[in-house]
């Protein structure tokens, strides 16, 4: 059974125009404490960390070389996608950390978000 992919970028990483310093992504990060405060969301989610410079091939892959914007959740069964999902080269995915964490919770069970 095919799983849906969270797509969340490896930190700490460097953004060469803006120096040598390291950074976080804030919208990933939402998402890496939802995963810490849902661990049951692993047996159901395949998370891939990946580097912080484009391209960033395996989300290209997917969803095109426009949407390879961070965080991204591509659902296994598009059929399935919540109301709100974007597609794209046929799959269903949505973008940002609130999103996706709400999506996973309501999905899979557990916290989400406060509105």
């Amino acid at each position: 059974m095919a799983k849906d992919q969270l797509f969340l970028l490896a930190a700490p990483f460097v953004d060469a125009k803006l120096g040598e310093a390291q950074w976080f992504c804030p919208h990933c990060a939402v998402v890496e404490i939802a995963l810490q405060l849902n661990p049951h969301w692993a047996a159901q989610v395949k998370v891939k960390r990946v580097a912080f410079p484009r391209p960033r091939a395996e989300v290209v892959a997917l969803v095109g070389e426009a949407e390879q914007s961070l965080p991204t959740l591509v659902f296994a069964d598009p059929a399935t996608a919540p109301q709100g999902a974007r597609t794209a080269n046929g799959h269903a995915f949505l973008k940002g950390g609130a999103e996706i964490a709400i999506a996973l919770a309501a999905r899979y069970g557990g916290v989400a978000p406060h509105p």
